[in-house]
């Protein structure tokens, strides 16, 4: 009988021959580059586009809030119907009374209301409205849909099933359109008025030639421009509002920096859409007489 005894063969790992040495441990994979600052004003212009895109394709389907399209409107009218209306006579004053002063040095009095009610009409009156829909009806609309995300109740809508954008921003979108519609109406009558009674009380012209010079040179494509370019207006402040309050960053804190920030955005874009919008105008339709 031999002695010798075979070797235990052992199924663990072979012990480390070099206790000291450490494991390898795998690499973390590398950070993605960070983005280039000069690309963050595309990227947010690219979101706003594509939130636009979809609350237009949003608008036809179904089922469409009624309710909350009603609350919405009747708040953002209650909120902005008086500053308007009290807005837009100094306004109106205002014009009527640098368009007499430099028609009466230009010895052209008679042109005093055709010029200063057009740009009543076609400048003042929508750029009024939708300043005051956005620093009123669209800071509250950034700040109520901001305010809903940060407690994650967007979040929770999306979970069971419920698009944020067809149940709450396109009521609100729309109930912008509308009411910036109907107060620019409102303010060129009211802008019309006052600067009617500037100039003949404190000027000492004549209402016949006011209200002359008027028809003489307005025309119907003048309030037509006017009411597009108030349509327009307003769906961009309830576009960028929607956008800023869907999108803050951080708590608290975000949401009222979105809120600020949605109204300087809606400002700049208003002045530049308006400008690009009264070139086109001047260059398809023909002056009254021309």
């Amino acid at each position: 009988m031999s002695t010798d005894r075979m070797p235990i063969r052992s199924d663990g790992p072979d012990p480390d021959p070099d206790p000291g040495r450490t494991a390898d441990v795998p690499k973390p994979p590398p950070a993605p580059p960070a983005p280039l600052p000069l690309l963050a004003p595309l990227r947010e212009a690219g979101k706003l586009f594509a939130l636009a895109a979809t609350v237009s394709r949003a608008v036809f389907r179904r089922p469409f809030q009624v309710r909350e399209f009603i609350e919405q409107f009747w708040f953002v009218a209650s909120v902005t119907i008086l500053p308007a209306a009290l807005v837009s006579i100094p306004f109106g004053a205002v014009i009527a009374l640098q368009v007499g002063s430099l028609t009466q040095q230009l010895g052209a009095q008679s042109f005093t209301g055709g010029a200063s009610v057009l740009a009543v009409i076609q400048q003042a009156s929508p750029l009024i409205v939708a300043l005051l829909i956005a620093g009123a009806g669209g800071s509250a609309i950034c700040a109520d849909l901001g305010s809903r995300k940060i407690r994650e109740e967007l979040d929770a809508m999306e979970v069971m099933g419920v698009s944020p954008i067809q149940r709450l921003v396109v009521p609100r979108v729309l109930a912008t359109m509308l009411v910036a519609v109907l107060l620019n109406g409102m303010v060129s009558v009211v802008g019309t008025l006052g600067g009617y009674f500037f100039n003949v009380v404190m000027q000492n012209g004549t209402p016949g030639a006011y209200l002359a010079s008027f028809s003489a040179l307005a025309q119907l494509p003048d309030l037509y421009i006017s009411e597009l370019k108030a349509l327009i207006f307003g769906f961009i402040a309830g576009i960028v509002a929607a956008h800023r309050g869907l999108n803050p960053r951080g708590g608290p804190k975000g949401v009222g920096d979105a809120v600020n920030q949605s109204v300087v955005i809606t400002f700049l874009l208003l002045f530049f859409v308006n400008t690009v919008l009264t070139a086109i105008y001047l260059q398809i339709v023909p002056p009254k007489g021309g």
